[in-house]
């Protein structure tokens, strides 16, 4: 290594010439990659309502329902006028209103009323409508504007187009406040102005080109476009520092700039590289999942930890050497005191915190996994967002609706007659739209126009659309996407088909679910080796991933005791998030405690310990715990929202327990660590006695 080294900085222009190239070219294609908004697009593609969505594109032109629209004071001809506008709206595939379930030209007081009321009610109009994806962000603008300031629009294609519009806002403002605290906290820990301006540059230009990158993948989700370069600054900070904090170690026993920042990129490898390691294979348990959101934030953050071990190595030493008399002349005094005294405290608290640990663990991991769980996106607006009011409105005088889709054989249609009555006999169905229910079995298909059959029948298939009264997910909900399709089984045993958001929402949260378990242990278990080969001992590892499990798990246990639900996907990622990017904290300090014990006693190396790795493990800490709060409080989306507060609190106790709880481990397990670490070479009891003496 030290003859790659010693090529970097002996040609450090020529390679920020060749860094600048590269942030060019990956700026540019930053604009090419696409960003996906839809949480179920993620799915497997072997799961039923995939297949069912993919049997339905290819059978038929509309898809599945996605947006309600309300228009509030109108009367029935001015409603059907309101429907040929919405079907007018570019984008807008098809449009179902109650001239599509009853006859409106006959007296309302003699139809159903259940099918009346699903349409019409209190003078409100409440029109079903499908938007297509490639116009979906001006098709709902078109569709906000006819409905009206009075009107309201819900949906998943509405919430999606919020999304996209509000996202990318919201974005910049998160990078601008985790840029500036970034700035603010190195200007406090380093030695003179212009280092934080050269660690901002050297991570601008990871994030730069991991973005730019993003363009392999074709897309990438939006908790990956929101969260991913914030994560990635946050995550990758200590590198820059703990490389910069080395350089000037080594400039004290080597004059030479050059000569001292080979000797620093030497001794740090090790360290960023098993801090990096740890990061990264946190990041790619995530890659284990079957659900593809998981898999698409996993590999885009883990190319960027790589990206930023690489920028760190290369560029970063070339830029400090081309800066090397700039930082020299801004020199200023130190911000921070010395944080013996807080060493000191560590170690009067240090047992009774451990204490403390060892009580809520268990009621922590327990606690942990009772949460209760949101796995789709009906509710990532809350209340007092346009989207929360709108859906409120549309729900307060029309109740909570979904609409399925089924496709079953063509041809029989009393099977077809029969299917139609089981569904209408289920409480929660508000109305069914198929060629039996709306022409009726004793007219030939051939007497219908072919626009209209169309829509009801396929050259296979026959169409089922059905409304019912439900939300999309909860416990109600998944037990009538249950109930329906035992219906669909019992007539047409595996040759049905059935989608809809409710049945989308059932499968997710059936294969995130059945993620959980096996993304953990594929995280814990590769940290613990990666650990374990790094510091050739038995206990560490334990140790280490022991403290950090116990801070994720009470981080996932506060939801549970406020009684507040939980979006799963957060949940699901933030677990590997944390263990990956705090996992640091724990090995940095546990790597100082080795190495002072070789001539310490064992207090005495906690003190010291404590003391050298605050400044270090708080700068990157706190960097994670204000990027996880500014994406809760900044973002509208409540995943993003919930995922970032998740980071937030889990990278206070995670920093917490390093310098509050770890200290006490090492002071009771030293000698557990002295016998199961081989090369420990701890200072010999014999020595610690005449020490104290």
């Amino acid at each position: 290594m030290r003859k790659f080294y010693s090529l970097v900085v002996r040609n450090p222009k020529k390679l920020l010439a060749l860094f600048a190239l590269l942030v060019i070219a990956a700026a540019v294609c930053q604009t090419g990659v696409a960003v996906n908004y839809n949480v179920t697009d993620y799915l497997p593609p072997d799961t039923p309502s995939t297949e069912a969505l993919g049997v339905l594109s290819a059978e038929f032109a509309g898809g599945i329902p996605n947006a309600r629209c309300m228009v509030r004071d109108v009367s029935l001809p001015e409603a059907l006028e309101i429907k040929e506008r919405l079907a007018a709206v570019p984008g807008v595939e098809a449009v179902t209103w109650l001239d599509d379930a009853a006859d409106v030209l006959a007296p309302l007081e003699t139809q159903d009323k259940r099918t009346v009321e699903t349409y019409y009610k209190d003078g409100a109009a409440l029109y079903t409508l499908t938007i297509s994806d490639e116009h979906r962000i001006d098709a709902v603008a078109a569709v906000r504007e006819i409905a009206g300031e009075t009107g309201a629009l819900t949906g998943d294609a509405v919430s999606t187009a919020d999304a996209t519009t509000g996202t990318v806002a919201e974005v910049r403002l998160i990078t601008v406040i985790a840029v500036l605290f970034v700035w603010f906290i190195l200007t406090l820990t380093t030695s003179n102005w212009a280092e934080p301006v050269i660690v901002l540059a050297g991570l601008g230009v990871a994030t730069v080109l991991n973005a730019g990158s993003n363009l392999v993948f074709g897309e990438i989700s939006f908790v990956t476009n929101a969260a991913g370069s914030v994560l990635q600054l946050a995550c990758t900070l200590d590198y820059s520092v703990f490389l910069i904090h080395r350089f000037a170690e080594c400039l004290e026993e080597e004059p030479s700039p050059r000569e001292a920042m080979t000797d620093a990129l030497c001794k740090s490898t090790t360290s960023i590289m098993s801090s990096g390691l740890t990061t990264v294979i946190g990041f790619l348990a995530l890659v284990f999942m079957r659900f593809g959101l998981g898999s698409d934030l996993g590999t885009a953050l883990a190319k960027g930890i790589v990206i930023s071990m690489i920028t760190v190595f290369i560029f970063e030493p070339a830029l400090i050497l081309t800066t090397y008399r700039l930082m020299e002349r801004t020199r200023h005094r130190a911000f921070l005191p010395s944080f013996s005294k807080f060493a000191r405290f560590v170690s009067r608290v240090m047992l009774p915190m451990l204490v403390v640990f060892a009580l809520i663990m268990v009621p922590a991991c327990l606690a942990s996994t009772k949460n209760d769980f949101y796995y789709g996106s009906a509710h990532i607006y809350a209340e007092g967002t346009r989207y929360g009011e709108d859906t409120a409105a549309v729900e307060a005088v029309f109740g909570k609706s979904d609409t399925y889709v089924a496709m079953v054989e063509r041809g029989d249609t009393a099977r077809e007659e029969a299917l139609s009555e089981a569904l209408h006999a289920i409480p929660e169905v508000e109305s069914v739209l198929s060629y039996v229910d709306s022409v009726g079995a004793e007219i030939p298909m051939e007497y219908l126009d072919k626009n209209t059959l169309s829509l009801l029948v396929s050259e296979d298939y026959s169409r089922f659309v059905i409304t019912v009264a439900a939300d999309s997910e909860g416990e109600r909900a998944f037990a009538l996407v249950e109930e329906v399709r035992g219906i669909l089984d019992s007539l047409y045993p595996g040759a049905y088909y059935l989608a809809g958001d409710g049945v989308s929402t059932y499968d997710l949260m059936d294969t995130i679910t059945a993620d959980n378990i096996k993304v953990n242990v594929i995280a814990i278990a590769a940290v613990f080796l990666v650990l374990l080969f790094s510091f050739r001992s038995l206990s560490l590892p334990v140790i280490l991933v022991l403290s950090i499990e116990t801070a994720i798990w009470i981080n996932m246990a506060i939801p549970y005791f406020r009684g507040s639900t939980v979006f799963y996907i957060s949940y699901l990622i933030v677990s590997s998030i944390q263990l990956g990017a705090t996992v640091d904290y724990a090995i940095l300090f546990a790597d100082r405690y080795l190495e002072f014990r070789r001539s310490l006693p064992k207090r005495e190396a906690v003190l010291r310990t404590v003391s050298a790795v605050t400044v270090s493990v708080s700068t990157s800490g706190s960097a994670i715990i204000v990027v996880g709060l500014g994406l809760g409080f900044v973002s509208k989306h409540q995943i993003i929202s919930q995922l970032g507060f998740f980071l937030g609190i889990g990278g206070a106790l995670s920093l917490a327990i390093v310098l509050f709880v770890l200290p006490g481990f090492m002071y009771l397990c030293d000698g557990i660590i002295r016998r199961t670490t081989r090369g420990a070479d701890f200072l010999a009891a014999s020595k610690e006695v005449k020490i104290h003496e």
